[in-house]
């Protein structure tokens, strides 16, 4: 007998309400095995792959790819009986398939523990005849969305492509071989049906969900809770960049990429042990002051997905080598919309590099639970006065954001004074 299970959407985060499903890996009729992938989602945080607790056969998908589904909600149901004796032989007998032939494609063929959220339109209540037609292709274009219950065929690619364009592929007929909805189909979908557009009318919407949203959030919180004050300081670099160029050729350094942002991250943590109200937090409902004994530094980091801020733990306690290393690893798994959910919590204190984009400096805003956040410009060949003549130096711009609450304006310019300093000339790390 069919032993059905629904598997729950589940908190992939910490108290995460909501996700959208990205990209399922299986469809109705696949035999699962615990902890294979089954299907991506994407919440506020990242974009998570989730294994199956269970084995067995899939059922029915519950929630369709582009649908935000709550936690909790279930979104697929497998048969613990992966032998499927007595439900394929029942499945078998009221499609009539007496040819031996088991339906296991998307959208076709009859359904065993169907959800009465997806009834199967068109499905026969009681009849020896089958209740659709045997066909000798081996995969039958997709129904409409009408039909219900089944997954638009699309690509990654298309399926991002539809979602930028508020276009729903559940309405679309694919044109691509065997039903596959292509980009051209998707872009005729978003095109308006009204007559000609009006001059200057050109526009168009997303939906407001996922990093974006609670990005957008976090920024209201955090710049109408906590008073930032920001500072600014010019400094020249040369020797940091110097230093940088020397360990290229150090056995210790010679396969690990040491940019910029590591000596920055490496300042930070030593200038938070003078100065540690940086490395603190505003707790309001308990009327206190936090402060940490440990860096957990965030790095602000833009992706295809928005902005994301995940965390590289411990930061305090690594070498140089070390954080190079964290911070290259760290960057390349958040542009690729991998970081886990956990890893993007619990921060301290933040660096965002906008000197990576060519800019000089800015006013970064506090990211919720910090109260200082570091913006690292551009680092240029600028004219600079040394020992009374002008040369030309390496130079940076850097500005620190804080929350007024907990640091003072001496504590801020003494911090990134520090910062400063460190960037200066890395040999005052030694009388840290």
């Amino acid at each position: 007998m069919p032993q059905l299970k629904h598997f729950p959407l589940p908190d992939v985060g910490e108290g995460l309400t909501e996700a959208e499903i990205l990209d399922w890996k299986v469809k109705p009729g696949d035999e699962v095995t615990v902890n294979q992938i089954i299907v991506e989602i994407e919440t506020a945080k990242a974009s998570v792959e989730l294994p199956c607790p269970f084995a067995g056969r899939v059922t029915e998908l519950l929630a369709e790819s582009g649908q935000t589904v709550e936690v909790g909600t279930p979104i697929i149901s497998i048969d613990l009986d992966p032998s499927g004796t007595a439900a394929e032989a029942a499945a078998a007998g009221e499609a009539g398939e007496s040819n031996g032939r088991v339906a296991t494609l998307v959208g076709y063929g009859p359904r065993t523990g169907a959800s009465k959220r997806r009834p199967r339109k068109g499905a026969a209540v009681a009849a020896p005849a089958p209740v659709e037609p045997v066909v000798p292709e081996p995969a039958p274009a997709p129904e409409p969305a009408t039909a219900g219950g089944f997954v638009p065929l699309a690509k990654p690619p298309v399926r991002k492509l539809a979602k930028d364009l508020g276009v729903d592929l559940h309405g679309i007929t694919g044109s691509g071989e065997g039903g596959v909805i292509t980009r051209d189909d998707v872009q005729a979908a978003a095109a308006p049906a009204a007559p000609a557009p009006v001059a200057g009318a050109r526009e168009r919407r997303v939906p407001i969900k996922g990093v974006r949203k609670a990005t957008a959030q976090a920024m209201v919180d955090s710049a109408f809770t906590a008073p930032h004050v920001t500072e600014f300081l010019t400094v020249d670099v040369t020797p940091m960049m110097e230093l940088r160029e020397r360990l290229k050729s150090h056995p210790e350094f010679r396969d690990v990429k040491v940019t910029p942002l590591a000596f920055a991250a490496k300042a930070v943590c030593l200038a938070a042990r003078r100065t540690p109200d940086v490395n603190a937090s505003w707790d309001e409902a308990a009327g206190e002051i936090v402060y940490k004994d440990y860096i957990h530094l965030g790095i602000a980091a833009a992706t295809p997905r928005g902005l994301v801020v995940p965390k590289v733990r411990d930061a305090d306690r690594m070498s140089l080598r070390e954080l190079a290393e964290a911070l290259d690893a760290l960057t390349t798994t958040a542009r690729e919309g991998r970081t886990a959910p956990a890893d993007m919590t619990n921060g301290t204190i933040t660096i965002t590099n906008v000197g990576v984009f060519g800019v000089d400096t800015g006013t970064p805003i506090l990211n919720p639970g910090e109260v200082a956040i570091l913006a690292f410009g551009a680092i240029r060949d600028m004219p600079w006065v040394v020992n009374g003549q002008v040369v030309p130096r390496k130079v940076c711009q850097l500005a620190l954001s804080f929350d007024h609450r907990v640091v003072d304006g001496q504590q801020g310019s003494q911090f990134l004074a520090d910062v400063g300093a460190l960037l200066a000339e890395p040999s005052m790390a030694i009388t840290y």
